[in-house]
This record gives structure tokens, sequence and C-alpha cells, in this order.
């Protein structure tokens, strides 16, 4: 069935939007530029621009990719959205205590993190623990999944192409968001000064604890008004036994 050019235009606007206003409140690159730059804290200025840059890259890249796939992917492996909840909460819960508890740096302690925290060395923290789980969570994984899935047509192959166009466009616009919010972070928190720097990087390392003990109560309340999925442990372990009991049978005729 051929569709009007406008009709394709329109549905490709509204499920950009869709994707971008769904997925941006609980991304939040404003929220998370102070723990960008303590984690990026004895970078260079040049240092940190790639850094930022990087982390945009690979959030843009880690959303497509969940919109288009990551239903798919976890009904292949049984790992249910509770589970996944449950998961990177305990990760953003830990990376939270650890800010919480670390002291701050003095002269000699920046100068050795400057050496060495390196670019080889910043690269590998830009996807971990960066771009997951600080910047793009498993609140945002869990919400991009369900735009993604949402964008899905299963009336016309044409409009699913177009509507999953619109969520690609839509991820790298927040890609691009989060890149320009880290790059310029550091300039925002300068003007606050060391004192006022400190305070709001315990402030938002308490508030990340909040949330990622948050996220693991929500995983853990979602698996405990479910049922588990076929595919789960279970079906991998009755998978094992079954041709094990089978052969034991084939023996004894």
């Amino acid at each position: 069935m051929n569709l009007p050019f406008l009709d394709l235009l329109t549905a490709f606007g509204q499920s950009l939007l869709f994707a971008f206003i769904g997925v941006l409140p609980i991304l939040n690159p404003l929220a998370t530029a102070p723990l960008f730059v303590d984690q990026a804290r004895g970078l260079s200025d040049q240092g940190r621009v790639m850094l930022a840059h990087r982390i945009g890259k690979n959030v843009a890249i880690l959303l497509a990719v969940t919109m288009l796939t990551g239903s798919y992917v976890l009904r292949f492996f049984g790992v249910s959205l509770p589970a996944v909840r449950i998961a990177g909460g305990v990760i953003v819960a830990s990376i939270a205590w650890r800010m919480l508890n670390t002291q701050q740096a003095t002269t000699d302690d920046a100068t050795q993190m400057a050496q060495a925290l390196t670019e080889d060395k910043a690269r590998v923290k830009a996807f971990y623990p960066l771009t997951f789980p600080l910047t793009c969570g498993p609140g945002t994984i869990s919400v991009a999944i369900a735009v993604g899935a949402s964008l899905h047509s299963r009336t016309s192959i044409p409009m699913s192409l177009v509507n999953l166009s619109g969520g690609l466009v839509a991820s790298l616009l927040l890609g691009l968001l989060v890149a320009v919010t880290f790059r310029y972070s550091s300039t925002l928190l300068r003007r606050l000064g060391d004192t006022g720097q400190v305070v709001f990087m315990r402030l938002m390392a308490f508030i990340l604890l909040c949330v990622g003990v948050e996220i693991v109560w929500a995983g853990v309340r979602a698996c405990r008004s479910q049922r588990p999925a076929p595919c789960c442990w279970r079906g991998w372990a009755w998978a094992w036994w079954m041709p094990s009991k089978g052969a034991i049978a084939v023996q004894h005729v």
C-alpha cells in the first residue's frame, strides 16, 4: 500500500518528537553533568572535550541500538526488564557510594590523577561507567526499549521504517545534547567555586545513590508482580536436564 508523502513526513515528525520527549526527561544530561566533571577530573580541557564527544556518540549509538533491537535481545536471552533494572540499579548505587566516600582532591592528588588518567584510559571510561550506567542508565534503557516497541507498526512496513527513522534521528539529537552539555559543564561548575563544587558533587552523588536504590526497588517490585519468563534460568535448567533424562530412558529401553 502506497502512503502519501505528507502522511509519511507527519509520521516521521511525530515519532521523532515521541522518542525525544519520552527519553529526555529520564536521560537528563544536566543532572549527570556534575558526575562527568567528577569522573573526568585530571584531564586537560582538550581531553574533556574529546571525552564529552565520545560519550555523546556512545549515547546516540546505545539509544539507537536499544530502540531497534532491545526487546528482541532481551526476549532471546530470557532477560526481563525488571532484571535489567535491578542489575543497573546496583551498579549505579555502588558508583554513587564510592563518590560519596571520595576525599576532596588536593593539588598533589590532581597532579597524580592528571598523569594517571591518560586519553587512552579516558576512552575506556567513556562507555563504562560514563555512558552506561551514569548517563544512559537502566531507566533510560527501559524507556528506549518501550519507545522502540511502540514505533513498530503492525499494519504497514513503510510506516514502521518511517517511525524507526524518527527514533534514530531522536537518538542522534539526544547524543548531541549530551555532548554539548558535558562539554560546557566544567565552565558552569567553575562559577560555583571549590566549596560549591564539593557540596554540589556530594549532593548529586547522594541523589544518584537514591536513584540507584529506587531502580533496584522498582525492579524487585516488578519481579514480584509478574510470573517468571519462560526462558529464564528455570528454562535453561529444564533444557539441560531433559536430554540427559531422555538418554537414560533410551539406555533402559
